[in-house]
């Protein structure tokens, strides 16, 4: 399957847009001002919503009654080199709902994984963690 996305410069600075060939757009800034998210964020950004995205379809199709989802993740890169990948990477599920434990947990560990093409694409020294965290 090929993706294709077109960024634009929208200022003199680091600012950026990215659009996608449905016209979907997301800002992007590297420098100051602060007018988008860095591109690391953005990584992290897409981390999170990959393994959220296959978590809730496993779930789902486990007949999980889901109120609610959210997903907070958090990187670590070293301080010093030119290129700086993650060295490690934590997320935190917070799930609400009529939800068996065991499933959450068991759909998380798939979502990140096995189906997360986001994980997948990560360095094998990137370490990646979560835990889940249950509200009934």
């Amino acid at each position: 399957m090929e993706m294709n996305i077109s960024i634009a410069r929208k200022d003199e600075h680091l600012h950026f847009e990215a659009e996608n060939d449905r016209g979907n757009r997301v800002s992007i800034d590297g420098g100051e001002h602060s007018k988008g998210m860095r591109p690391m964020e953005l990584l992290l950004t897409s981390m999170a919503s990959c393994s959220a995205f296959d978590a809730v379809l496993i779930l789902e199709k486990q007949r999980q009654k889901i109120r609610d989802f959210r997903v907070k993740v958090s990187g670590v890169r070293p301080d010093e080199g030119a290129a700086k990948p993650f060295d490690s990477i934590h997320l935190i599920y917070t799930l609400e709902g009529d939800i068996d434990r065991h499933k959450a947990e068991r759909a998380i560990k798939l979502s990140v994984e096995k189906y997360c093409s986001v994980s997948a694409t990560f360095r094998p020294e990137t370490t990646i963690t979560y835990e889940v965290n249950l509200i009934n």
